[in-house]
């Protein structure tokens, strides 16, 4: 199982290296067809995600507590959120704003898009995501009257998550298609990908 992981992390990790290396763009381009067509390798990748943005760190030290290899990118769970943001914003354009590190109620990402404000929330998990965060960005939406939400998450969503949102303008967005989103940057070239978006 930890030699399966560790080959996800590598994989990450390539895609990593050739979105911000400008002078690739061509090889990106066939990358991105090659792994646009499997739904394996779309979930693979998205395994990958959790275990990249699931390392611990020791909160005296701040050291990581698990040893890996240095050729592995050790993040953790918070910073998906910084890594989401820059993922759509590259798909739907705007501005995001990361929130989560101050508590937003619920609400982790502030995306300002051309049609409006919408709300998002992040799970780097292993298991389905239930309809809990669908409530809490839903109430949110409601309050500050936004244009609508999602929530991203590494894994899917339960049936009765997937089922509570039909009727809400709220886009669950599993780890494969999250991974599109990604992938999409890739076949771009988008360079800003990596970059730190603006801290509330």
């Amino acid at each position: 199982m930890l030699q399966i992981a560790l080959t996800v992390v590598l994989l990450v990790g390539a895609v990593h290296l050739l979105i911000i290396n400008r002078k690739k763009h061509k090889q990106n381009q066939q990358v991105y067809h090659l792994l646009d067509q499997s739904k394996d390798l779309k979930q693979t990748l998205a395994m990958g995600l959790y275990y990249r943005f699931n390392f611990k760190k020791d909160s005296e030290t701040g050291e990581f507590t698990e040893q890996v290899s240095n050729h592995f990118i050790q993040q953790v769970e918070y910073e998906f959120e910084d890594f989401v943001a820059k993922v759509m914003e590259n798909k739907f354009g705007g501005e995001s704003v990361v929130t989560g590190t101050i508590g937003d109620y619920g609400v982790d990402i502030r995306h300002h898009r051309d049609d409006g404000l919408y709300l998002g929330q992040v799970k780097a998990h292993k298991n389905d995501i239930p309809f809990d965060p669908i409530a809490i960005i839903h109430s949110n939406i409601v309050q500050e009257k936004a244009e609508g939400g999602f929530i991203v998450t590494t894994s899917d969503f339960t049936p009765q998550a997937r089922k509570y949102a039909q009727s809400l303008n709220i886009e669950l967005i599993n780890g494969e298609q999250f991974v599109s989103y990604l992938l999409e940057s890739l076949k771009s070239g988008e360079q800003q990908l990596f970059g730190q978006p603006k801290e509330a």
